[in-house]
């Protein structure tokens, strides 16, 4: 029984670490104001040694001077990641207006 949640307690904090560790996140101006979001993917192959098509935060933010970026893996971002062994490696950028 003991073991049983040791176990559960670690697979849970190592979760929860591997999550903060793809997440960045910034803000222009004063950050966001009105609660839009808009999101695009970021394109990356060989375990992110050549660039595929990216986003732009700045077009995605559409004039507004005030905004926040994240840029993070999702869920999927990392299961095609795994799924095809490193070869396309996904990010999601998310500006928030």
């Amino acid at each position: 029984m003991k073991k049983t949640i040791y176990s559960a307690v670690f697979l849970f904090a190592l979760t929860i670490s591997f999550s903060s560790c793809y997440t960045y996140t910034f803000s222009v101006g004063e950050g966001a104001q009105t609660g839009v979001m808009v999101k695009e993917k970021n394109h990356y192959f060989i375990a992110g040694l050549a660039q595929g098509k990216q986003s732009d935060p700045n077009q995605m933010a559409g004039g507004a001077k005030d905004y926040n970026v994240t840029i993070k893996h999702t869920f999927v971002d990392g299961l095609l990641n795994a799924i095809t062994w490193g070869i396309y490696t996904p990010t999601t950028t998310i500006v928030q207006k």
